[in-house]
């Protein structure tokens, strides 16, 4: 789907706007805290159901607001998400409604008609921060190209707040053992499904050669079984949580380095020996930049394939994060889908016209008074 206009109310910083998109390349230019962000965040929140910044979706509405709204057009087709607090006029209300052309729709039937791929420079903490982080990047990847991912996604976390629900139930001995069958068999079915796509995932992405850096992705993955959940099932209760399964799942970012890095290489005798570090550990900045970009690359890659279409590219000021080379492998790739660009500079319609980039659409957004 190719993105036309984007309306938000009582979103962000946002109480009223509108906007059109270029099929192309849109330019969004405005000073830092102007709200560039939320414009990419509330286009993400389409694709994906869910923000990619607040930890509640419900934090995205705008202050001392109860709803919000972001709406969308393009391809014969209107989406809109409605986000509440729970409570409008004083009744109870749902924190979310999605909608395609008008027509309520569940969230598994929503995602998927809007694609996108989002590179921002707090995708660092992909790498240095918290595996609930990578998890929900995996996730945000998943949702949009497969349906079944969706169901047993939304499936697993549902079981999985019951399943902990009953292990506290256990512990305080208000309920048996027996009665965690039912709840076991419903997460090793959904889990073993996500296990194994966000498994051929980052196969795919290990296997995509895009940069001359040698990254991979190493997936240490929590398996859920009979045999695993049986073997914790003590620590479980006393600890009032399920141990295993992909809600524990992680992803590490490795650099692999041979020896004409790191050794003498005067000896041409000398074997080659590949080291693995980690990145989060040993990794300097630059190169836990081109990682991220290494990984966006792959997902762009990936969605396509999966797809036949290119997702919308989100490009939310990073130019000033990249060296001139590196600058470039995204310039290039610009012109290969619907493209949406925030800066806080102008320089980076000067980088666009060096390329002879045309078809782009222009958007100052002024300062806030």
């Amino acid at each position: 789907m190719l993105l036309t206009t984007l309306t938000l109310q009582q979103f962000r910083s946002y109480t009223k706007a509108a906007m059109n998109f270029s099929p192309f390349v849109t330019v969004m230019i405005g000073p830092n805290t102007v709200g560039k962000t939320n414009i990419v965040e509330a286009v993400y929140f389409l694709a994906t159901g869910k923000s990619f910044r607040a930890d509640r979706d419900s934090e995205t509405i705008h202050w001392e607001s109860e709803i919000g709204r972001i709406k969308a057009t393009g391809d014969d087709m209107k989406l809109e998400i409605v986000l509440t607090t729970g409570s409008v006029g004083g009744q109870s209300a749902p924190l979310k409604k999605y909608l395609v052309n008008g027509i309520p729709r569940r969230q598994i039937d929503f995602i998927g008609n809007l694609r996108a791929v989002l590179f921002w420079p707090e995708h660092l903490e992909l790498i240095t921060g918290s595996p609930s982080l990578r998890r929900k990047y995996l996730d945000g990847v998943l949702v949009q190209v497969d349906r079944e991912y969706r169901r047993n996604l939304l499936s697993y976390e549902r079981g999985l707040r019951q399943r902990n629900k009953l292990l506290d139930l256990i512990g305080e001995g208000k309920a048996s053992r027996a009665q965690l069958v039912f709840w076991n068999q419903l997460l090793i079915k959904a889990g073993g499904y996500i296990t194994d796509k966000r498994t051929e995932f980052i196969g795919f992405v290990n296997s995509h050669e895009l940069l001359t850096m040698n990254y991979q992705l190493t997936y240490d993955k929590s398996v859920i079984s009979e045999s695993r959940l049986e073997q914790y099932k003590d620590e479980e209760i006393a600890a009032k949580a399920t141990l295993v399964g992909p809600h524990r799942d992680d992803i590490i970012f490795i650099k692999e380095i041979s020896d004409k890095d790191i050794r003498d290489k005067k000896d041409k005798n000398v074997s080659l020996i590949t080291s693995r570090l980690s990145l989060s550990s040993y990794g300097s900045r630059g190169e836990q930049r081109l990682a991220i970009l290494w990984l966006k690359l792959s997902e762009l890659a990936y969605i396509q394939t999966l797809t036949g279409e290119r997702p919308i590219l989100l490009l939310d000021d990073i130019f000033s994060e990249l060296d001139e080379e590196h600058r470039e492998l995204v310039l290039n790739l610009i012109g290969k889908q619907q493209t949406i660009i925030t800066s806080a500079e102008e320089e980076i319609l000067d980088l666009l016209r060096i390329k002879k980039m045309s078809h782009v659409e222009v958007i100052h957004l002024p300062p806030k008074t």
